[in-house]
């Protein structure tokens, strides 16, 4: 007798999502200043869900915004907390994929819950803007929405960036708006080739927030932006201190303010950029003009971290409690000059990854490192060196794709 498969759906999901809805909806217009506008035109059919991702409670936003259980597709990172992952997975069944890797299980898996009737949710870009602007998206999500054959609805977030930047620990006091912009059918896009769909979805997508386009009120607006900057105008390669609503560079001294609106002023000095959009520009153009492959004899930064390996699916073991991390142009070396030290070779690295606000991924050959430094520690340098050395060396140095 054929063993019936596994329904990935379940009637229980439905009734938690509810219950969800209920405990969440006041939380977040208190702490981020938004009603998510309900989406009218649902009706009963399933969708698939693309959203720009600007704060930690994105996934909340589009929940409130449509009726039943939606199911999300998310990073290993949380299918590897033992057995928190195993109440994600009975509550809410999440989609899980691997970050910065081609995953057709994960595909498949979603042709699964789309054939059970089930509603899909993902944020293409993978990662919440540093930056403020909507960010890289994979192609490949468009080939993957015409297998799906679902209608596809545009979920956009605004003011996200302002309330809660990713790089900060905190929220500010300000206003935010998201809802469904579009709704592309399927037969708008059956006949489109999968570039011209992925056009749709990004413009529809796209959000820039390098703007002055409201006032959000905090009493440390720049606390921790050094998790996002790590290049001086002035110095270029620098580490940064922040404190209140000033970030300070520890090589030439000069301290620039985050204001209200989120412009950036020198302090006696004029500075060249007005948001940290700008800023976060020219750090990517400055990093794609560098021939990291000369910093090889003495460390670029030096930063400690905890370091664990992560085992997919199941958890993570701790392997180095408070590990020294020196970085190269072309290395990473755990604990220099100790009996344990270890050297992961970018040509031995498949893929460099930013979770959360600073969290690091590194993918070593069949091994996945996660380091967790401390409050101010800069993950985004790491992965930016690392893909700019591998452009180097496979011979593509003009592609401007920093990882994120």
């Amino acid at each position: 007798m054929e063993k019936k498969k596994k329904k990935w759906t379940h009637p229980r999901h439905a009734v938690i999502t509810e219950l969800v809805r209920l405990v969440l909806s006041p939380y977040c217009r208190m702490k981020y200043g938004v009603h998510p506008e309900k989406f009218k035109d649902q009706g009963d059919r399933a969708y698939l869900i693309l959203y720009n991702h600007q704060t930690a409670f994105d996934q909340f936003f589009v929940g409130m915004s449509f009726r039943g259980p939606i199911y999300y597709m998310a990073t290993e990172d949380i299918f590897s907390l033992g057995w928190v992952s195993k109440l994600l997975r009975w509550v809410i069944a999440p989609i899980p994929i691997r970050k910065q890797t081609t995953d057709i299980t994960a595909v498949m898996n979603c042709i699964k819950v789309a054939r059970e009737g089930g509603t899909i949710a993902i944020a293409p870009e993978g990662n919440r803007t540093y930056s403020g602007r909507t960010e890289y998206m994979n192609p490949a999500i468009a080939s993957m929405a015409k297998k799906l054959k679902l209608p596809i609805a545009l979920y956009r977030i605004e003011g996200g960036y302002g309330v809660q930047p990713r790089w900060s620990d905190g929220t500010r006091k300000g206003r935010m708006r998201s809802f469904v912009s579009r709704v592309i059918e399927p037969e708008e896009y059956e006949n489109l080739k999968p570039r011209e769909l992925m056009k749709l979805i990004e413009e529809g997508l796209y959000v820039d927030e390098a703007a002055a386009d409201g006032v959000f009120r905090s009493h440390t607006k720049a606390e921790y932006l050094e998790r996002c900057i790590y290049v001086c105008p002035f110095c270029g390669l620098s580490e940064f201190a922040s404190h209140g609503d000033e970030i300070t560079c520890k090589k030439c001294g000069r301290v620039v303010t985050y204001g209200e609106d989120k412009r950036l002023t020198g302090r006696d000095f004029d500075f060249p950029f007005e948001f940290v959009g700008n800023w976060y520009d020219y750090q990517k153009r400055y990093v794609n003009s560098l021939d990291v492959t000369r910093f090889t004899n003495e460390p670029i930064y030096q930063d400690r971290a905890r370091v664990s390996e992560v085992i997919v699916y199941e958890c993570k073991n701790l392997l180095r409690k408070d590990a020294a991390i020196s970085l190269y142009g072309d290395r990473m070396v755990l604990d220099a000059g100790q009996e344990n030290e270890q050297v992961l070779h970018f040509d031995d690295v498949t893929a460099a990854a930013c979770l959360g606000r600073n969290k690091l991924n590194i993918y070593h050959g069949k091994d996945i490192y996660q380091f967790k430094g401390g409050k101010r520690f800069n993950a985004l340098k790491y992965v930016n060196l690392y893909f700019r050395y591998k452009h180097i060396t496979r011979g593509e140095e003009h592609d401007q794709f920093l990882g994120l």
